[in-house]
């Protein structure tokens, strides 16, 4: 989720990590077919097509699956790919809200999958805009912690391309940024020789809703549902799961 979901690291099952990473491989290889179809097939003339390429051998996504995605896209097996983006807005439990990034070629198909996720889950949808305030958009790329990396270290190679902040997070460091900056950030991570991935704009929640145990199940179950229909890219919430609650989570499993 959204580009990827904090929450995930309750999920430790392996059918629940494949179901992931064939989600994953399908986000990757819908963005090169976008960007195929908008510049045509040749990477080397087409900056968008090279960037999502990159993106999907980054993820491991099979040099197969790419070469037919930028064919398809590009028009040359005869087939039409016509995406719209759609966003949806969304409550979920104790306050909590959600803002849902679809890629579809069937917008009637995409809203309706994604009413009916919402509504089984105990969430409601939103009217329009009555979500959207409570996020913003910024550029944010995971650099992977090494050992004797420091968030000093990831902060001074990225300050001069417009970071704005660097955060610890358990799993990795995460650069903020204008959307905008993103280029210059991946520039100054390459120089600095830093790995990252997940290099993409997302939707930042200006302010997060802690949840209980109780609201947290809820959430878990509301979000996972959502994430899995195949119209959905991306999740964004301003629900915070503290770590306390998360290991009430864990033990439940």
């Amino acid at each position: 989720m959204s580009g990827h979901s904090k929450w995930a690291t309750t999920k430790h099952k392996k059918a629940a990590i494949d179901a992931k990473r064939a989600k994953a491989f399908a986000k990757y290889i819908k963005g090169i077919e976008v960007a195929a179809r908008m510049g045509g097939a040749d990477t080397s003339g087409n900056p968008a097509l090279e960037l999502a390429v990159s993106k999907a051998k980054k993820n491991s996504v099979p040099n197969d699956n790419i070469d037919r995605a930028i064919k398809r896209g590009a028009g040359l097996t005869g087939e039409t790919i016509d995406y719209t983006e759609i966003l949806y807005e969304a409550r979920g439990p104790q306050g909590t809200a959600l803002y849902i990034e679809c890629l579809t070629d069937n917008k009637n198909r995409a809203a309706s999958e994604v009413r009916v996720a919402v509504t089984r889950h105990g969430g409601t949808m939103a009217d329009s805009g009555s979500v959207a305030y409570l996020f913003e958009r910024k550029g944010v790329v995971e650099v992977a912690k090494t050992d004797g990396l420091t968030e000093d270290d990831v902060l001074m190679a990225v300050l001069d391309a417009g970071a704005e902040e660097v955060l610890d997070e358990p799993d990795d460091f995460e650069v903020v940024s204008e959307a905008t900056d993103l280029p210059a950030i991946r520039t100054a991570l390459d120089e600095a020789g830093l790995e990252y991935n997940n290099d993409d704009p997302q939707f930042r929640p200006t302010m997060k809703v802690d949840l209980d145990a109780e609201g947290a199940r809820k959430f878990l179950k509301l979000a996972d549902a959502v994430e899995e229909l195949d119209d959905v890219q991306n999740v964004y919430s301003n629900a915070n799961i503290p770590a306390e609650v998360m290991a009430v989570l864990e033990d439940d499993e």
